[in-house]
């Protein structure tokens, strides 16, 4: 199979820059063109050290007709960008991966409602497929357009599923208790975000409603098959990668064996790891690698259930599985590019 010539439009944030560690050394993947227009004409290995004798090529200004050339465009790009390019490039046959908010949601006004925009392709919103491989793999292997996961939201759905899939719970009293790395809150300098706020501290933050909320609850009601009641607590920790998600259930039936529905649940996921019985999975384990690491529990043998999911989130929670999506739809090896040991310590 020839190479995919592969195009990245916002190279220089950090899903851009972790897509790039990823396609370097992918053994069927050609870097066409990486696009900036903060860093147009300086070469990629400047901005980025670690690239240095992998990457040659310099940050060019999006074009249409250059970006027309790939086989596959990724969009690392902020949210409302990716909409605005799209229907071109489909028109073209190039297909484009979307690491961003701007096709995930498919209800136009409730995405409008969280994202303060309104959208400009809704018909494509409309054939987008959501890219979680655990849920969709079949209807990405046939995609045009693919709507790349968020971070949280990776977390928390493949934490909940099995429950869900099985109608295990009460599916209106759901809980996910998040806490992320400050790389989640991408690139751009926010005081915030500085070593000396965001250091020695920890803190909630979009208690009232986050983004991340509808598209959590869109693909727990398709798991559920019916709508979800959800409260979704995220939390900023002084870590640069990384998410853990704690999520809480009440069991209709404290009886199931939680630990078998989960490992044969994800037995044939190459990138879901079902820890064993009493297992505290460490976001750590998973650092730079393509993985979700689960543990399931019910304390005091009551009718609650406690679920551990980690990820990392430039990885599983974007990058990652965005090549691994890009696997699924060019009919490669799902783990091509993406056999990566977490890094310890």
């Amino acid at each position: 199979m020839a190479a995919i010539k592969v195009g990245i439009v916002g190279g220089t944030g950090y899903t851009g820059v972790e897509l790039l560690r990823l396609l370097v050394r992918h053994p069927q993947v050609e870097l066409s063109v990486i696009t900036s227009r903060s860093e147009a004409g300086k070469g990629v290995s400047e901005l980025y050290p670690n690239l240095r004798g992998h990457v040659d090529l310099a940050f060019a200004e999006p074009d249409l007709e250059t970006l027309a050339q790939c086989d596959l465009v990724f969009f690392a790009t902020p949210n409302g960008i990716a909409m605005q390019q799209t229907p071109a490039l489909l028109e073209r046959g190039v297909r484009v991966i979307d690491l961003a908010a701007d096709f995930r949601i498919k209800d136009l006004d409730v995405w409008s409602k969280w994202y303060g925009m309104e959208h400009a392709c809704p018909e494509q919103v409309a054939e987008a497929v959501y890219g979680l491989p655990e849920v969709y793999r079949e209807q990405i292997r046939d995609a045009r357009l693919v709507a790349n996961p968020g971070c949280y939201p990776t977390a928390a759905q493949l934490g909940f599923l099995p429950l869900l899939e099985q109608g295990l719970i009460n599916r209106r009293r759901l809980v996910a208790d998040c806490k992320s790395g400050v790389s989640g809150a991408g690139r751009g300098a926010s005081v915030p975000m500085l070593m000396c706020e965001a250091s020695e501290s920890f803190k909630a933050y979009g208690v009232a409603g986050h983004r991340h909320l509808p598209e959590i609850k869109q693909g727990l009601a398709e798991a559920a098959g019916f709508p979800v009641g959800l409260t979704f607590v995220p939390h900023l920790t002084p870590m640069i990668r990384g998410i853990h998600a704690t999520l809480y259930g009440v069991l209709k039936d404290p009886s199931d064996n939680l630990q078998q529905i989960y490992e044969e649940r994800y037995a044939d996921e190459p990138f879901v790891d079902v820890m064993p019985a009493g297992s505290l999975p460490e976001t750590r384990s998973v650092k730079g690698a393509n993985h979700c690491r689960i543990a399931v529990y019910r304390p005091q043998d009551d009718d609650t259930v406690v679920v551990l999911s980690v990820i990392d989130n430039l990885v599983k929670g974007a990058a990652g599985q965005a090549v691994q999506n890009m696997n699924i739809m060019f009919g490669l090896e799902e783990t091509a590019g993406l056999e990566l040991v977490g890094l310890l310590p």
